[in-house]
């Protein structure tokens, strides 16, 4: 089974009219403010899916800084799953600005049925120490449920790009030190923080953290695959395409050039996540809005 552990939906009030959702989101704007980055719909998804071989995606949102936004953003994506619910797999986005409202998101989204938070971001700007302190008090009860969250995060060199931002690998090592029992998701190869594992403190801050592709093509050569491999071992690094930035067929191409082992890509491609997740199916009412 094929998994692709990181994509992206928008309803079509966001995608018909981002540039009035632009206006009301200053990270929104940098990400999606020019007309050719794309947004997809369901129905988008689920013909790649089709096309590519793909069984199941984790569909996230956008962490909107109104809660209101956030939570109908949510409602989306429950909804979407309740529509397709053996191919879809709902993460929940959260508003960062408010810890109160954050909680309070969290705690209702979990109790709709979402599979995991994220992918969280702070597209515009730098991660602060009391961005540490806050995501520490706001994602401390993942931990006993076991409920992963997924942090965008990026490399500190190299060409530049909406949303990235250049000193952030220090502050995620602060983060896991903070949530030493959460199961975090560094997306976009956690920007290389995997490479740091190799010393023995970071290693140990990062025993549940897992690495997943998305946008690979973008930034690496195939190469990655077979030195992360051979950092942080096979069952930590989950297929994301960041779809519908990539379809999911680009990753399988550049997989084919890396030559590993059959039953190291089944990890890669599928069995990590759905291992990750417990294979539990997901459950829980919902209904459709976002506001205007």
């Amino acid at each position: 089974m094929i998994i692709d552990a990181h994509t992206h939906l928008f309803p079509d009030e966001v995608r018909k009219n981002r540039h009035n959702f632009c206006r009301r989101d200053e990270g929104f704007r940098l990400i999606y403010g020019n007309e050719k980055a794309r947004m997809a719909s369901p129905e988008d998804l689920l013909k790649a899916m089709d096309r590519d071989g793909v069984h199941q995606s984790i569909i996230c949102g956008f962490p909107w800084k109104d809660p209101g936004l956030c939570r109908a953003g949510n409602d989306y994506l429950l909804h979407c799953f309740s529509l397709h619910p053996d191919r879809f797999i709902p993460f929940a986005c959260l508003p960062l600005y408010s810890v109160r409202l954050a909680k309070k998101e969290l705690a209702y989204s979990l109790s709709r049925g979402m599979r995991g938070i994220g992918e969280l971001a702070f597209y515009h700007r730098n991660i602060s120490a009391r961005d540490i302190k806050n995501l520490a008090s706001i994602l401390q009860p993942l931990a006993e449920q076991k409920t992963p969250f997924l942090l965008h995060t990026c490399e500190p060199v190299g060409h530049t790009y909406p949303g990235k931002s250049l000193e952030n690998l220090q502050r995620i090592y602060q983060l896991l030190l903070t949530l030493p029992d959460v199961i975090v998701i560094l997306a976009h190869w956690g920007g290389g923080f995997f490479f740091y594992e190799l010393m023995p403190e970071v290693a140990r801050a990062a025993k549940n953290v897992y690495y997943d592709t998305a946008a690979s093509p973008f930034l690496y050569r195939p190469r990655i695959y077979a030195l992360a491999i051979n950092i942080v071992g096979p069952a930590r690094i989950l297929f994301g395409s960041d779809y519908p930035l990539i379809p999911p067929a680009r990753y399988f191409e550049e997989l084919k050039k890396t030559r590993l082992p059959a039953g190291i890509l089944a990890k890669i491609k599928g069995l990590n996540v759905r291992r990750l997740l417990g294979g539990k199916t997901v459950s829980g009412t919902c209904q459709q809005g976002f506001g205007p």
